[in-house]
């Protein structure tokens, strides 16, 4: 039998004006359609915004929470997780679009009792992006530090039950924010499950500012995995 659940979509969002209205649009048209058996509520986290996502996020989310300056994807997350009454939670990124419609595909493995952590694994990109070594440190990395065989350490779309974020009880700053959730969740006897789900998001490219991008990327994810290492959650 399927549990009945409530559900908190919480999306941490920063500069997304040109995305986060239809995003939330399609979370919340395909939560009333799909979303029998379970009740939810629409968080946006505004995370320092300078541009109009505030504004454009206020027709669809249920609640905004706004931070006075940027404080990172982390905090973002931990904002949310605290606003929310959920005993779910579902992290989205805010520049799904569209795609953000397939939401309840993350929530169907909870309901089912076969897993307390989903994480989605996207479609293979159609922009040609870095050379794949911030997933192949953070993949290795999950591997010797739990050692659960991850495809998809990066992403961000995933759902939590509650109890599995009050036990870790801590969320790295950053981009290495997903790669400490799923080696402390492992760690602590969680089931965690890798789900095929058709979600497209922003990508980046071969530029400067996708250079940058992934620089960050290494550098938190690397700053997350020797968090782990040197203080490993009992």
């Amino acid at each position: 039998m399927k549990a009945m659940l409530d559900v908190s979509i919480i999306i941490p969002a920063w500069n997304e004006e040109m995305y986060i209205a239809e995003t939330l649009k399609a979370i919340y048209r395909s939560a009333a359609d799909k979303t029998n058996g379970f009740s939810y509520e629409l968080i946006v986290v505004d995370d320092g915004s300078t541009d109009e996502t505030y504004s454009r996020a206020i027709p669809w989310a249920d609640k905004i929470v706004r931070h006075p300056f940027r404080r990172g994807k982390g905090a973002a997350m931990n904002t949310g997780s605290r606003a929310s009454r959920g005993n779910v939670l579902v992290f989205l990124d805010a520049d799904l679009e569209a795609t953000a419609q397939w939401f309840p595909e993350l929530i169907a493995p909870i309901s089912a009792e076969q897993a307390d952590m989903v994480i989605a694994r996207l479609p293979a990109a159609k922009k040609r992006g870095g050379f794949g070594f911030v997933k192949m440190l953070a993949k290795h990395g999950v591997y010797r530090l739990s050692g659960f065989e991850t495809t998809a350490p990066l992403s961000g779309q995933r759902a939590i039950q509650r109890e599995v974020m009050e036990r870790i009880g801590r969320v790295s700053g950053g981009f290495g924010v997903e790669v400490g959730l799923t080696i402390d969740a492992v760690k602590l006897g969680y089931r965690v499950q890798e789900l095929m789900i058709p979600f497209a998001h922003r990508e980046t490219g071969r530029d400067m500012q996708g250079w940058l991008h992934r620089g960050k990327q290494l550098c938190a994810v690397g700053e997350t995995l020797w968090t782990r290492w040197t203080k490993p959650i009992c």
